[in-house]
């Protein structure tokens, strides 16, 4: 007996939806990274966020330095794709440099610092830590996976 069309589409998974953030990995000359102490939950990140609709990436990430930050960037190239399979995010992290503007706090930031990579390791979260490492490597674009805590294991 044939399968009708309408119990095809009641037996469907459904479509997954997925986010898109950016975040900024800005490096000094003397290698220090620009990061932020979230306001939210308090952690060190550095500085992003979602990227709207309409949105080019690189304008994006210069958006959500700017708004975290105050500083102005110019975006230099993608480091990674980063996937939250937890929370379905896909972030895109861009290296950066200054181009002008002036520190400051905002609503989503409490703390605006730049980190030495001893530094970055001691203060932030494997998934933001390996994000920020990753851009500072001279290397290909990192492509890698979280479940929100810890980085999973490629397959090689």
């Amino acid at each position: 007996m044939p399968v009708s069309t309408n119990s095809k589409l009641s037996q469907a998974q459904p479509t997954p939806l997925h986010s898109v953030s950016v975040a900024g990995v800005v490096m000094r000359e003397d290698g220090r990274v620009l990061t932020i102490q979230r306001a939210d939950n308090g952690t060190w990140e550095p500085p992003g966020g979602v990227l709207e609709l309409t949105e080019a990436p690189e304008d994006g990430v210069r958006r959500e330095v700017f708004e975290e930050t105050g500083l102005k960037v110019q975006v230099k190239r993608l480091t990674g794709v980063y996937k939250n399979t937890t929370r379905g995010i896909v972030a895109l992290v861009f290296l950066c440099a200054v181009e002008g503007g002036h520190e400051r706090l905002s609503d989503e930031s409490t703390a605006v610092e730049w980190l030495t990579r001893d530094e970055i390791a001691d203060r932030m979260g494997e998934v933001f830590a390996i994000r920020v490492l990753d851009a500072l490597e001279e290397s290909a674009v990192q492509v890698r996976s979280h479940n929100g805590r810890k980085v999973t294991p490629t397959a090689v």
